[in-house]
């Protein structure tokens, strides 16, 4: 599993604990969670496109 979709997991997770208890810190941290996971699957894609251009080179 990667490690963008476990911390976008936690951020969904987080982000719904906050609202049902009405704690605005925990709902925002859950959606900066969410968001540096995007981040982190954008990388994650960009990192394997580059390993898959130069296994197709060799």
């Amino acid at each position: 599993m990667r490690k963008s979709t476990v911390q976008k997991g936690k951020g969904t997770v987080k982000e719904a604990a906050g609202k049902a208890t009405g704690d605005a810190r925990l709902e925002s941290e859950g959606k900066a969670d969410q968001m540096a996971a995007e981040a982190r699957a954008a990388i994650e894609r960009v990192h394997e496109s580059a390993r898959k251009a130069r296994d197709d080179m060799k």
